[in-house]
């Protein structure tokens, strides 16, 4: 199930800003805090629909949103992402 109203349920809510718009090895870390996010796959929607260009949104670094992006300019992602949680959440029922 989509989740509209996402930032409320985020992991990062409780982590400072700072640790989530980094550089270069920090990047892991901050993807760490996405791993077991339960909006995630939300998260990196906004990110790529937006375009928004720093930070760790969803899991993903700036450069892995630019090439994901660049295969596929005109996608809706939330339309792309939020079928294929539906079909996830499907497959594991």
């Amino acid at each position: 199930m989509w989740v509209e109203d996402w930032a409320p349920a985020a992991a990062c809510k409780k982590a400072q800003p700072d640790e989530l718009f980094v550089r270069g090895a920090e990047q892991n870390k901050a993807k760490q805090v996405c791993a077991a996010c339960p909006v995630r796959t939300e998260c990196l929607a906004e990110a790529l629909d937006n375009q928004i260009e720093w930070g760790v949104w969803g899991g993903m670094t700036e450069r892995e949103r630019r090439a994901l992006l660049r295969r596929s300019p005109a996608a809706s992602w939330r339309s792309v992402l939020e079928t294929a949680k539906s079909q996830h959440s499907l497959a594991s029922v």
